[in-house]
């Protein structure tokens, strides 16, 4: 950051009184600009015993599978977000959300909340950030093309927990292997 967005005037790195972290300050009229994590949004859609997965359309990662998940909007809760992506992503509709994993990912500033839920049908197709839409069993999981460390992990619980026949909400930190969004 070199502007301020309150005053336009040049912003200095540094530590604010009573502060413990570097922050970026305005060098004139001293506002405080803080950065927060950004908080993707996404559902794990089960249909009978599959679930189902979009090979992403665009970067990051293009080509290979994921959930459908993304950046949170302004004005949304964190289920709107994820029955919004499903859409956006994969045209379906989502029944019975439950919060299913929190994922923080620290070294990206993402955290990832990702919803278990039903698909209302099984009328879906790719949306524009999807070049394919499918329902996968466990088995078939393309586990060596998915686009994320978040998603591998989330599959991971599911179908652990799904032999268990409860389903715990998981509150993760990763350090990905895989790249992150």
């Amino acid at each position: 950051m070199k502007y301020c967005s309150a005053c336009g005037a040049t912003v200095s790195l540094k530590i604010p009184e009573n502060d413990e972290r570097l922050r970026h300050v305005c060098d004139a009229c001293g506002t405080i600009h803080y950065q927060n994590p950004k908080i993707i949004a996404g559902a794990l859609p089960v249909f009978n015993d599959q679930v189902l997965l979009c090979r992403r359309a665009i970067e990051p990662r293009h080509g290979l599978w994921t959930l459908p998940a993304g950046f949170m909007e302004n004005g949304e809760t964190t289920e709107q977000a994820a029955a919004r992506e499903a859409h956006e992503e994969a045209n379906a509709r989502l029944q019975n959300l439950h919060l299913y994993t929190v994922i923080s990912i620290p070294h990206v500033s993402q955290v990832y909340m990702l919803y278990r839920c039903e698909l209302a049908s099984t009328d879906f197709s790719p949306g524009v950030e999807s070049l394919e839409t499918r329902l996968f069993h466990e088995h078939e999981i393309p586990w060596q093309e998915l686009a994320f460390a978040s998603v591998r992990k989330t599959l991971e619980c599911f179908f652990n927990d799904r032999k268990q026949g409860s389903f715990p909400v998981h509150n993760l930190a990763l350090r990905a292997k895989l790249p992150v969004e």
